[in-house]
């Protein structure tokens, strides 16, 4: 239990290391670009609006409504609705939140709902008041499409979680 204790926080301080000093009004505001480490194509972004909840130990369950805006082609727009699990220390509770994430796939094609599906990888975040948190997601139907973080949005609350995440999209025609 010690070990897996130590390895949360050494995530949690890394995220928060790598965020600088944040304050609640900061939070919205601030946003940093991660480099494609997959040579994909940057297709677009994903936004999702995170339900708030608590986080039981070994992990928790929220709701996600997204909205994808494609960059390339005709700019369209696409809704998702899902679940965001964490698997691993979460320890808490956390009001709505909001992630943005851009989006990369192979190709730089975009057909409307090609980003449903499950999505798996890592995630560290921290909250006291006011926190910030880090995911990095990889799936979709064939397992191409990955999702880099690229804002660091506030949440309010009280918690600590580290480990791996997954999200299910569902096209929302």
């Amino acid at each position: 239990m010690n070990k897996i204790l130590a390895k949360a926080f050494a995530a949690v301080s890394l995220t928060l290391a790598g965020a600088g000093a944040v304050s609640a009004a900061d939070l919205a505001t601030r946003t940093y670009e991660e480099p494609d480490l997959r040579n994909g194509v940057k297709i677009g972004y994903l936004t999702c609006d995170i339900g708030g909840g608590t986080g039981y130990v070994l992990g928790s369950s929220k709701e996600a409504d997204c909205i994808f805006q494609s960059t390339v082609g005709n700019e369209l727009s696409d809704r998702y609705t899902g679940e965001m699990r964490k698997l691993g220390i979460d320890l808490g509770f956390t009001t709505r939140s909001r992630l943005i994430w851009a989006v990369f796939a192979p190709t730089a094609g975009y057909h409307r709902g090609s980003l449903a599906g499950l999505y798996v990888g890592a995630t560290a975040e921290a909250t006291l008041g006011a926190g910030v948190g880090a995911n990095l997601l990889i799936g979709g139907t064939s397992g191409s499409i990955h999702l880099q973080t690229v804002s660091l949005t506030g949440q309010l609350g009280l918690n600590v979680a580290a480990g791996s995440a997954s999200m299910t999209l569902t096209a929302d025609n």
